[in-house]
């Protein structure tokens, strides 16, 4: 631990708390999106479900960029009185809410289809490929400023993983509650003013949250601008890319938050029109959070146990066997339905927990290969490949819906497009979720010894250098 960091106390609970709340914030407005704007853009702006489809995917083809040149950004970055990485925290809580809050204007429904189309494009981009990915990188390298214990490393990712388990409870359960009314038919209809409302106030709670998280953490652990040139974006793009344990990451995450998020936003339209059940909607959202915090006191030990490879390969084989069971079972029942989804979050909720402690894995395996620690620019990486997750989410959800007929202009679908949103939800993560278990066993080679042995290397560079200077 450098010593010229100014630290007021050591790591603790108040760390923990201060970044479960700092992604907290993150995910009222990333949930948010993640399962309602494809509703918004659909149900009530009344755009076509291909051209959401293409938003996404463009949206990552910038994220490209923005991502990767974020991280640079915060790299070269030197450290201010308040730390590398939380000032941006402070600086940029309040454009990323107000964006997220103007991408749910309902009053756009009433404008030109070019126009509402402009204004997609246009709030969307600003918000997830500017000023998201500039407060998001920061908040997801903080982690390694925070402590330099492995454990408090991991428990910050439990903590982080938590937070974004209440945001999901908060917004999955109470958000279909009061955006859908019922018509006489016990149809499930959206209420656009009702949308803009809920944007308006998760926006507060967003701010709230950030800046919450900005006066509970602290850095302690020097990342001070690299001594040694740095090479051109390209050059750091061909690095990373020689990476295999974060290329086994960048497909495991990819594929499961396509899994992931095309269930939650697909979810939506299923429980809406094939089993007309808003309750059932809200239900589902909070099932399957619980899973997360009950396994959350066990996830460092099992880890520890086990290792995080060995714990990802193991959650995302449940998150395959409950897709296929459902896929075949064809029920009508909601309660069947979510009772057999059970098995596949009790198995990922694991893998969600410590996702984020493979990032600071990486970035020591990365350190010990190449001797430059670049926090942010991985982060940055892995931050874009999210968000290709995202992509495959949205680009593969509108395109799917597309191609079954799904016709944004009418409230209630046919039993045909129905039927076509079951199989939507639940066979192409079956297929994903296989994937995340392939890329973990056959490409990424962080297990649980690789992970010690550099950890160890790592403390005694440190120890070497220590003695240098002494």
């Amino acid at each position: 631990m450098d010593q010229s960091i100014k630290i007021s106390r050591p790591f603790g609970v108040r760390d923990k708390i201060g970044y479960l709340i700092g992604n907290l914030g993150n995910d009222f407005m990333f949930t948010f999106a993640g399962i309602f704007l494809m509703v918004f853009y659909t149900k009530v702006l009344g755009i076509a479900s291909e051209l959401v489809g293409v938003l996404f995917l463009v949206a990552r083809f910038l994220d490209a960029f923005t991502d990767i040149t974020m991280g640079r950004i915060v790299d070269r970055s030197h450290p201010k009185k308040d730390g590398k990485f939380r000032p941006w925290i402070r600086i940029v809580a309040v454009p990323v809410a107000l964006v997220s809050f103007l991408m749910y204007q309902s009053a756009v429904a009433s404008a030109p289809m070019g126009l509402r189309i402009a204004y997609m494009f246009t709030t969307y981009l600003l918000w997830g490929s500017i000023f998201y990915t500039a407060i998001n990188i920061p908040y997801g390298s903080m982690a390694s400023a925070l402590t330099e214990d492995a454990d408090g490393r991991a428990s910050l990712s439990i903590f982080r993983s938590i937070g974004s388990v209440f945001a999901n409870i908060i917004v999955g359960v109470l958000v279909p509650l009061f955006v859908y009314t019922t018509d006489e038919n016990g149809n499930q209809l959206v209420e656009g003013t009702r949308f803009t409302i809920t944007a308006g106030i998760l926006a507060i709670l967003t701010v709230v949250c950030y800046l919450v998280c900005y006066l509970l953490t602290e850095e302690r652990v020097a990342i001070a601008p690299a001594k040694k040139p740095r090479a051109g974006i390209l050059d750091t793009a061909k690095m990373l890319v020689k990476s295999r344990a974060l290329v086994g990451i960048v497909i495991a995450t990819v594929a499961i938050l396509a899994a992931q998020l095309l269930g939650q936003s697909i979810s939506q339209y299923l429980f809406i029109d094939y089993f007309k059940s808003k309750n059932g909607a809200a239900l589902m959202s909070a099932v399957s959070m619980l899973p997360g915090l009950a396994v959350s006191p066990v996830a460092v030990p099992l880890t520890r146990r086990f290792g995080k490879r060995e714990i990802g390969i193991f959650g995302s084989l449940c998150g395959a066997v409950s897709c296929f069971l459902l896929y075949f079972m064809r029920t009508r029942s909601v309660w069947v339905y979510i009772i057999v989804n059970i098995i596949g979050f009790l198995g990922f909720s694991l893998f969600n927990l410590i996702m984020w402690a493979f990032i600071t894995d990486i970035i020591d395996d990365s350190e010990v290969k190449n001797g430059v620690r670049e926090d942010a620019t991985i982060y940055g990486a892995y931050s874009f490949a999210r968000k290709i997750g995202q992509a495959l989410a949205g680009g593969l959800g509108g395109f799917a819906l597309g191609f079954i007929g799904f016709d944004s202009s009418l409230q209630v679908q046919t039993e045909k497009v129905t039927n076509g949103i079951y199989t939507i939800a639940t066979l192409i993560p079956a297929i994903l979720y296989i994937i995340v278990g392939a890329s973990l066993l056959f490409l990424y080679p962080l297990n649980k010894k690789k992970v010690r042995e550099n950890t160890e290397i790592l403390k005694s560079r440190k120890k070497g250098n220590e003695d240098t200077h002494a």
